[in-house]
């Protein structure tokens, strides 16, 4: 349908607080699945449907006009609006909800998130699904600017007032050690310190809480080696080139080398992580506590019990929520 000019639509104010929001003409357009000249075909229209200059498109980062900072605020209240409308609609019938808008930590994306969405789509019909897998800091930023509708990502903190959480699994850290190697019997946290530790990257969050927890024990472990994938550092693990810190999540993740090492309870103060599920409060009714309840099952199934066959150890502290 050719839009007709001089109308203001949900989908312009979109793209404007996309663009707002990412800085960038091309940023906004692989965020909303548009292309660059699209974005930019949208915002001439809206502007033109103002009367106003919305963003200095000349600076890099582009930049809001006073108009533009005055038509942002404007522009959440309405996108928000109608995403309640469009929930409370789906709510009469689920079949009518059009988008949903998932992000997922990348330690489900093998197994829990193609379950959960094949389950949600044999319920919501007519919906288009999104998935945006990644670190959790990065949903959380998604969700915030709302590109995003609800996540399933580890705890940062706090939470803001605005935000509806569902915690759905708690995980101790363990440690991962080559097959063999430990004396369970002798002083582990010795033997540990004997080897190079694999770290797993302080860019992202989990990272930064491992580093964190280390220092607060006064331990200072050698390594020369810090990345960002389950499957690399246990590679180097199951070599023998060092030990590493990960949840039974990751461990689990990395399915090649789960037989080249050995897992052990930390030698020190335990440290545990929460996942939860994560949405802006009202927005989507009860869709986001329906989801969670989704997912306890699906996470019982395919992590806690497979994690407690494997290493029954773990007790009580690999636990739904």
């Amino acid at each position: 349908m050719v839009e007709t000019p001089g109308r203001i639509t949900l989908w312009g104010m979109e793209v404007f607080v996309a663009t707002a929001e990412e800085g960038a003409i091309s940023a906004a357009a692989r965020r909303l699945g548009a292309s660059p000249s699209a974005v930019s075909q949208q915002l001439t229209n809206l502007e033109a449907a103002l009367g106003v200059d919305l963003l200095h498109r000349n600076e890099r980062p582009v930049t809001l006009t006073p108009a533009g900072e005055m038509f942002r605020s404007r522009a959440h209240v309405i996108l928000n609006e109608a995403a309640v409308a469009r929930a409370e609609l789906a709510m009469q019938d689920l079949t009518r909800l059009t988008r949903f808008r998932l992000g997922m930590i990348e330690d489900f994306d093998a197994d829990v998130t193609p379950r959960l969405l094949s389950d949600m789509a044999s319920e919501l019909t007519g919906c288009q699904f999104l998935l945006e897998t990644g670190p959790s800091h990065r949903l959380f930023d998604l969700l915030d600017s709302r590109a995003l509708d609800v996540i399933v990502a580890a705890d940062m903190g706090a939470e803001a007032d605005w935000m509806e959480v569902h915690p759905l699994l708690s995980e101790p850290y363990v440690a991962a050690v080559p097959k063999g190697m430990m004396d369970a019997g002798g002083d582990v946290l010795a033997q540990l310190q004997a080897l190079p530790l694999i770290q797993y990257t302080q860019r992202h969050h989990m990272g930064r809480q491992i580093a964190s927890h280390l220092a607060r024990q006064n331990l200072t472990l050698a390594h020369r080696f810090e990345l960002d994938s389950y499957h690399a550092i246990m590679a180097m693990v199951a070599s023998g080139a060092g030990w590493t810190i990960l949840t039974p999540l990751g461990f689990l993740r990395a399915q090649r080398f789960r037989d080249m090492a050995d897992v052990l309870p930390l030698p020190f103060a335990p440290l545990s992580r929460t996942i939860s599920l994560t949405a802006r409060r009202g927005v989507l009714k009860d869709i986001p506590a329906r989801t969670a309840v989704q997912l306890r099952g699906l996470l019982q199934e395919m992590i806690v019990a497979p994690g407690l066959a494997r290493m029954p150890w773990l007790g009580e502290t690999l636990k739904l929520m």
